[in-house]
């Protein structure tokens, strides 16, 4: 029963692949078909050569890394990698705890080993070839450090408090971790800007000017709780470019990065957060946050059903169950439940795109939204007519081409 499970994962994990990949290539081939009239004139020639082989040496660089992502994950399932990892984890030490730790912090380091060449290549190559990349090596080093730091005290304090409930409270820990963690994500939604994202990014407050006065403006009309504005030192990264507000209640921080700022004008600026700002109108961060919720308090339900089985361990050729390897299986088995619930949740979301330019078109303008959009997707060196197929599996926002027709329609 345990081999023809492990069968199982292994087939539908080459099925994403095959399908992932074939999805990549329909959209590549979509480069070489004439763009719509209400594009065309967006690219120039030799800005549209860039962009289509900007995608083409993202593709290449996907295929290679992608393909030894799949047959590394192959190897390690059938040749029991995991369960080599338990085993070492359980020679240094008998709390369950430590173990599961050392475990993820194992395969961890080994995914980093394998994924690092590809990072590389795509920052340092890829990026900066076609002028997106600010990152320096020291940066690099840096930003990866700051990442491990953040991963060992978060990463690990979680999973080392799941450990332990799953320890005291056996299969019915799912209710006490679910409230943990979606706790955890509450608090993550209300102080990322002024905790998490400080460690990686300098924020500076936004300066008295033209561009403050007509976002307040804008705020107070439409009774936004604006609580400060911030400049996010992007630039050092990357020429892209982002804009977004965070925190949950009566107090919202917008966060502008300085190459959106440097890039546009303030009418284009501020139809872009009258865009976020409809977000927040029309209650769709808060939708996401009790759906994800929602979606964990399943998972954890399941796993809490599944965690003590003994098939958990001998899908991954270990003798002896654990808290880990039952993730692990867990993971796997219940991937194909997130292929579609990530479906639905990319059409919940590109519904909600609409929605959210619509407000901005009705309390502010349409033109300077569109005329934003079209910069960042020439910017970006974006697809502007994206395959369908693409588009359905793997698109959260609607196209450039789809929000400007319905703008119109509006």
């Amino acid at each position: 029963m345990a081999q023809t499970i492990l069968y199982i994962i292994i087939a539908f994990i080459v099925f994403e692949f095959l399908l992932s990949k074939t999805l990549s290539w329909l959209n590549l081939k979509t480069w070489d078909s004439p763009l719509p009239d209400e594009v065309k004139d967006l690219y120039d020639p030799e800005k549209y050569r860039k962009a289509r082989d900007y995608a083409y040496a993202n593709f290449n660089a996907g295929i290679l890394s992608s393909t030894i992502d799949l047959l590394f994950t192959i190897g390690f399932l059938y040749f029991k990698g995991f369960a080599w990892a338990d085993e070492l984890a359980r020679s240094y030490t008998t709390s369950p705890v430590l173990q599961a730790l050392l475990f993820f912090g194992l395969i961890g380091a080994i995914n980093s080993v394998i994924s690092l060449p590809f990072e590389l290549y795509h920052t340092f190559v890829i990026e900066e070839k076609y002028g997106f990349n600010k990152v320096t090596p020291t940066l690099f080093v840096a930003d990866k450090l700051k990442g491990l730091a953040v991963g060992i005290v978060l990463g690990g304090s979680i999973l080392a408090l799941l450990t332990y409930l799953y320890a005291l409270l056996g299969n019915n820990f799912w209710l006490a971790a679910w409230a943990v963690v979606s706790a955890i994500s509450i608090l993550a939604a209300m102080f990322y800007t002024s905790v998490i994202l400080p460690i990686f990014n300098k924020l500076t407050p936004m300066e008295n000017g033209e561009l403050r006065a007509s976002i307040e403006k804008y705020a107070e009309r439409v009774s936004f709780p604006l609580t400060n504005i911030f400049i996010l030192d992007g630039s050092k990264r990357s020429t892209k470019a982002n804009a977004f507000f965070s925190g949950l209640g009566s107090k919202k921080n917008i966060v502008l990065y300085d190459t959106l700022v440097n890039d546009m004008n303030t009418d284009e600026i501020t139809a872009v957060l009258a865009h976020e700002v409809g977000h927040y109108k029309k209650k769709h961060v808060l939708q996401s946050i009790f759906i994800s919720i929602g979606q964990m308090g399943v998972m954890f339900f399941l796993f809490g059903w599944l965690a003590s089985n003994p098939l958990m361990a001998e899908v991954l050729g270990a003798k002896q169950n654990s808290f880990h390897l039952s993730l692990i299986t867990f993971w796997l088995l219940y991937a194909p439940v997130s292929l579609i619930t990530g479906l639905l949740m990319n059409l919940f979301s590109r519904k909600n795109e609409y929605e959210a330019d619509a407000y901005a078109r009705d309390t502010y303008s349409a033109a300077p939204l569109i005329s934003a959009l079209k910069k960042l997707s020439v910017h970006h060196l974006s697809n502007l007519q994206p395959h369908p197929a693409f588009v359905f599996f793997n698109y959260s926002h609607p196209t450039l081409l789809q929000r400007m027709r319905a703008m119109g329609r509006m």
